[in-house]
């Protein structure tokens, strides 16, 4: 329905859609000027931070396009309307991620792909089998991994009702933190988002071994080609937050 509403002013669509498109397109503007100034972050050059951002930005716009209309759900929390998702015959959390559903966000997924293209014309890969099998999981474990936060988040704005800007800290700050080198980042913050929250396998690990760089934890090569089930153990834990969120949920009590 939200598709149909969008495309009946396609003029309007398409503006929306290049708005969104500049609008993310400014991130990677800033990393250009950077590199106006220096030759290399962390000692990563610009197209190697160029294929970071790609994957992070096309990742994130993926599940933010699929999913991203369930960090609304604390609005929908305190004003009561959650109720009325309950007496559909369908499963409350599809029924979130379809409200508003926003197609102008392909705009951000289509600059992270157009960024990832760059970066990977401009790189000097040493392609191997392995290397080209792992580039469709990056971005498609990434989106997984994405996904997975925000429903995480959004379980949370159950108890907390407001809290789309702490959901926002790990979703959005997290792709902003993913689209620069490992290398720029205290080793803790960098543990941090490898073992507790674990962004680190959307690219910084699958994306080292692509480029051949060292990880600077030091973790074994195989690694890299973990996201898939990083992917699944994070869909299982929002999974069980989501229900443990269900439940809990009293309405207004208006």
């Amino acid at each position: 329905m939200w598709i149909r509403s969008t495309m009946a002013y396609r003029a309007s669509f398409v503006m929306t859609a290049f708005g969104n498109f500049a609008a993310t397109a400014l991130d990677f503007v800033a990393i250009l000027l950077m590199f106006s100034r220096v030759d290399g972050l962390g000692g990563w050059p610009l197209p190697e931070v160029a294929f970071l951002y790609g994957l992070s930005a096309t990742s994130f716009g993926l599940a933010d396009l699929a999913i991203g209309s369930v960090e609304g759900l604390g609005r929908r929390v305190r004003d009561g309307t959650l109720d009325l998702l309950f007496l559909r015959p369908a499963p409350v959390l599809a029924q979130l991620a379809a409200d508003r559903f926003a197609l102008r966000r392909l705009g951000r997924i289509t600059q992270g792909a157009l960024v990832l293209g760059y970066s990977l014309t401009a790189l000097d890969i040493d392609w191997t089998p392995l290397k080209v099998l792992l580039m469709p999981v990056m971005p498609a474990s990434g989106a997984v991994i994405f996904g997975a936060v925000f429903v995480a988040g959004s379980s949370f704005q159950f108890i907390a009702q407001d809290a789309s800007e702490v959901q926002n800290a790990f979703t959005y700050g997290g792709t902003t933190l993913l689209q620069y080198p490992p290398t720029v980042f205290a080793k803790e913050l960098v543990r941090g988002v490898t073992f507790v929250l674990p962004l680190a396998f959307v690219n910084w690990l699958p994306a080292t071994y692509v480029l051949g760089r060292p990880y600077p934890l030091g973790l074994p090569t195989w690694v890299a080609f973990a996201p898939p089930l990083v992917a699944v153990g994070c869909c299982a834990l929002a999974g069980v937050a989501w229900r443990a969120g269900l439940r809990s949920y009293r309405s207004t009590g208006s």
